[in-house]
């Protein structure tokens, strides 16, 4: 009974724990999907392995990219197992689909397109920064990287998003 009351202990400090993260879980699983029931449905599963591999979690503090790495992994799981409908382009325009005309925030699209389209090893670092707020020291080491290369991959993302986005990149500072 006493080991059982440890780990009741144990598991309702896990419960909290994910508890308190989920609000920036779900933001990093919306900013992927970009579909709010599709977060849900990621960070759900997120927690679900997350609790059955809580075991493996040997560090509090390591919890956050722990789960974070969990929600990219069920989020790139989903279209392993999900085949999205396909929709003929062409079809839509010879039948002038009012759905076409509508659209999101020009510029938030715009920026997210620019950010899609640069490569992982910039993206990621770029989205850990800007969207969950981490500290250098904490992209360095939830990516294996030194801080130095952080800052290197994080400088050639903006310069790169500015290019994109058609700012003057030439005028940034060198790292």
């Amino acid at each position: 009974m006493k080991g059982q009351s440890g780990g009741n202990t144990q598991q309702a400090k896990f419960q909290a724990l994910c508890s308190a993260l989920r609000p920036d879980l779900l933001r990093f699983a919306f900013w992927l999907s970009r579909d709010r029931a599709l977060a849900e449905d990621v960070v759900q599963e997120s927690l679900l392995r997350a609790w059955k591999a809580q075991d493996a979690l040997l560090d509090e503090r390591a919890a956050k990219p722990w789960l974070l790495t969990i929600i990219r992994r069920e989020y790139a799981r989903t279209f392993e197992r999900k085949r999205l409908p396909t929709v003929d382009i062409d079809e839509l325009v010879a039948r002038e689909e009012p759905s076409l005309a509508l659209g999101e925030n020009q510029d938030l699209a715009e920026v997210r397109r620019a950010m899609f389209s640069l490569a992982q090893e910039y993206r990621e670092p770029l989205l850990l920064q800007v969207l969950m707020g981490y500290t250098t020291a904490e992209i360095a080491a939830e990516l294996g990287l030194s801080q130095p290369a952080v800052l290197t991959r994080l400088f050639r993302a903006r310069h790169q998003l500015r290019a994109i986005l058609g700012e003057d990149a030439q005028l940034d500072p060198q790292p």
